[in-house]
């Protein structure tokens, strides 16, 4: 086996954590080579129901599960953490604006992104879950200026899966022949699921579907899916949201399929005209432990409108929080390129590969 990575996990004790942390251990993440160190965080009044969580991690008897940590600040619970999962947020209460809600949990991810800055792995990366998750993995990011932009992403593989596994319904395909779907922009009803560039079975998907049950039905219903499960079940999405964390972690880390296209929130670069330094879903690939933006796709204008009102939200609500993005990593996030150099995890013992060679380096880029 290799040795442990360290995978931090806030609000550790929630639904969506319930799911993710057993799929975590069993190795559907990192591989089934790859042991885990769990170092799981909560507010100091769940720390006994956390408890009991790891006392069932404990009795799954996991070989790959070498530790278990308990934290009740995300300063301890970050230190020398690998991977970083930002589970946990204020959920939106009872006549609370969006805007007040982006101010409560701005407060939550600027402490965060601060504490990854001093005490987490410098090649650590940073998927936020919590929403809204777009502007709180930017908070997170700007809050963190000895760490690069494109560690922190925001989880829009949830709306992806979903556009994937409704279409497949709707179609009669497997999932797996269901290819190169995209979702632009934020994870809010505002997103633009789009398939003009998706295939099933090799061939565009928008020569089998009808255009109207595609504008008229499939996009609200991507759009809104989340408010759907909730009105239904009464509880949030939890196990579907466990899966995408997983899926988006795999595929950044392990890399993406040939050929394929999967959804992530990232700091844009401003690649299709979209505003620099937002976190915006875009079209990825994943390799060497990098991401790249897919260039070239082929935007009508009914598709670009679309991708301007997702845009224009993400702004919004940039500009609702100003005042707690420090002006120091301004620049970083708007001169930043995604094209970087292939990354090697540095372990917090110091050890591993020096950054050069007096014999041969090789610089791979995506």
């Amino acid at each position: 086996m290799r040795r442990p990575v360290r995978i931090a996990v806030t609000g550790a004790a929630g639904a969506i954590s319930n799911s993710l942390l057993f799929k975590v251990a069993s190795g559907e993440m990192l591989g089934k080579d790859q042991p885990v160190i769990l170092q799981l965080i909560e507010m100091p009044g769940r720390m006994e129901a956390l408890r009991g969580l790891a006392m069932e991690l404990e009795d799954c008897a996991y070989p790959l599960l070498h530790t278990i940590t308990l934290h009740d600040n995300v300063e301890d619970g970050f230190n020398n953490v690998h991977y970083a999962l930002l589970i946990g947020a204020r959920p939106r209460g009872a006549g609370m604006e969006r805007r007040d809600l982006l101010e409560s949990n701005a407060e939550i991810f600027s402490r965060q992104g601060r504490a990854l800055n001093d005490f987490a792995n410098r090649d650590v990366k940073v998927l936020v879950v919590g929403n809204p998750a777009n502007t709180n993995a930017l908070i997170a990011s700007r809050n963190a200026p000895k760490l690069s932009p494109s560690q922190f992403t925001a989880l829009t593989r949830l709306d992806h899966n979903r556009a994937k596994g409704i279409l497949a319904n709707h179609t009669g395909a497997n999932p797996r022949n269901i290819g190169r779907i995209v979702i632009w922009g934020n994870h809010s009803p505002s997103q633009f699921p789009d398939l003009h560039h998706a295939t099933v079975l090799d061939e565009p998907v928008m020569g089998q579907i009808d255009r109207s049950w595609y504008e008229e039905v499939f996009i609200p219903k991507i759009q809104n899916r989340g408010g759907e499960i909730i009105a239904a079940r009464g509880l949030s999405s939890a196990a579907s949201a466990a899966q995408a964390v997983i899926d988006h972690m795999h595929d950044w880390i392990l890399g993406t399929e040939p050929g394929e296209i999967v959804s992530m929130g990232i700091v844009s670069d401003g690649s299709y005209g979209v505003e620099k330094g937002i976190i915006y879903s875009f079209p990825v690939r994943c390799d060497y432990g990098r991401y790249q933006i897919v260039k070239g796709l082929e935007i009508g204008d009914w598709a670009r409108e679309r991708m301007k009102a997702t845009e224009a939200e993400l702004i919004e609500e940039r500009d609702a929080v100003q005042h707690l993005l420090p002006a120091e990593t301004a620049e970083s996030h708007q001169n930043l390129s995604i094209c970087l150099r292939s990354g090697v995890t540095l372990y917090a013992d110091g050890t591993g590969p020096d950054a050069s060679s007096k014999y041969l380096t090789t610089n791979r880029v995506m």
